[in-house]
């Protein structure tokens, strides 16, 4: 069998590689047109077309946006999933990409749209290599990653997990080389707690505050007091960060506001800390408030757990990469307080989300997610896409 997988490697390879040109075509129609959350529909049509162009089939959903598609090998087997996100960011591109947004204030800046090219690649792949594919291999492209309460629910209920044994993600990182992919076991990514308070007063004229509850007052008490969540109510070693992002309140310098809106967020590695701190936050909000004869109305916006990844699907990622690419180009990704909702397919069945190296200071394709200039190295195109098959079809292969 290990010769068999050596040659299987190396078809893999060749067609990875073939598939190359076709997929930064793909990527960079998909860069020009990226859309927001819940927008995706021309990004759904094109994945729906190219899917369609190789006969690969998707299922109805009751989205409207996303897709679910399946490759079904010539051999029996269980099922296995891969999921990619679609959506784009409310940013305004600032590369000299000659491929640049053409929607302007919006951006694929967290590099979804490699992620797609990828996926899609990959379901091309399989599709042309159903022999020796014992099983089926499920392509999730989701929309919503960017915006809570996310598109994994709403794909989850519409069905994408059914019968999966297990399922793979990969985001790309411009802090890896190309060439190279991270992995980590266990706990990598933050949960997220997403919350909105509204601060209810009472309002009235500056020169008179004791006929008035100035919710303003009141907000800032309540940011203050929230900071000692973090300080004084969760165990020190426990990573924990509450942030409130925006503000919005008042109305003129002499007028007592009667109304005030926080909009925060609240990120732990600890699945113990994200079952606490969103009661304490509500808790100290409405004590304060009740405390000076206000209310508040707690809205918890979006709640992702920690992403944990399964050492054993790690593990299946890890042999396939390196009988592909080596041993000596896979690195330990360090915890990061951000979240992911690809965490709730994890919830649901085994899994895990690999980085992929696209990192190339020669083309600048080293800032950070969520930047303006933002750019990846399409050179990694066919590392994901490579790994995906391989780990795919050999765990089917295994489990038969």
């Amino acid at each position: 069998m290990k010769k068999e997988n050596k040659s299987l490697n190396q078809l893999l390879l060749q067609k990875a590689n073939n598939l190359k040109k076709q997929q930064i075509n793909w990527r960079r129609h998909l860069h020009q047109y990226p859309e927001l959350s819940n927008q995706e529909f021309e990004t759904t049509k094109f994945i729906k077309k190219i899917l369609s162009d190789y006969q690969i089939p998707f299922k109805k959903i009751p989205l409207e946006t996303g897709v679910i598609a399946e490759v079904k090998g010539k051999q029996n087997g269980s099922i296995v999933a891969i999921r990619s996100d679609i959506d784009a960011l409310p940013i305004l591109e600032q590369t000299n990409l000659p491929f640049k947004s053409k929607n302007r204030g919006c951006m694929h800046a967290c590099g979804h749209d490699l992620h797609m090219a990828t996926v899609l690649g990959t379901a091309v792949l399989l599709n042309d290599l159903k022999e020796h594919l014992h099983g089926t291999v499920r392509f999730i492209f989701q929309p919503a990653e960017e915006m809570p309460p996310g598109g994994a629910r709403p794909m989850i209920e519409a069905g994408c997990l059914d019968k999966v044994k297990m399922i793979f993600g990969m985001h790309n990182d411009p802090h890896l080389k190309t060439g190279s992919i991270g992995l980590r076991d266990g706990i990598a990514m933050a949960s997220v707690t997403d919350f909105d308070i509204k601060v209810i007063g009472q309002g009235g004229h500056a020169a008179r505050p004791q006929n008035a509850v100035d919710a303003i007052v009141v907000a800032s008490e309540i940011i203050g007091a929230l900071q000692k969540v973090v300080s004084r109510e969760v165990d020190p070693i426990q990573p924990v960060v509450v942030t409130i992002g925006t503000i919005n309140g008042g109305t003129a310098r002499n007028v007592i506001c009667d109304e005030v809106t926080l909009v925060g967020t609240a990120r732990t590695l600890s699945k113990e800390a994200f079952k606490q701190v969103p009661k304490r936050i509500k808790q100290i909000a409405e004590s304060i408030a009740k405390a000076h004869k206000a209310k508040i109305d707690f809205n918890l916006v979006a709640t992702y757990p920690v992403l944990e990844n399964d050492i054993d699907t790690n593990n299946v990622i890890r042999e396939n990469f390196e009988s592909l690419f080596g041993k000596n180009k896979i690195e330990v990704t360090p915890q990061v307080m951000g979240g992911e909702d690809f965490a709730c397919y994890l919830e649901k069945t085994k899994g895990a989300m690999f980085r992929l190296g696209v990192m190339n200071k020669k083309i600048k394709a080293d800032k950070s997610w969520h930047s303006p200039e933002f750019i990846v190295d399409e050179d990694a195109i066919p590392i994901g896409t490579a790994t995906f098959a391989s780990s795919a079809l050999n765990y089917l292969y295994k489990i038969k």
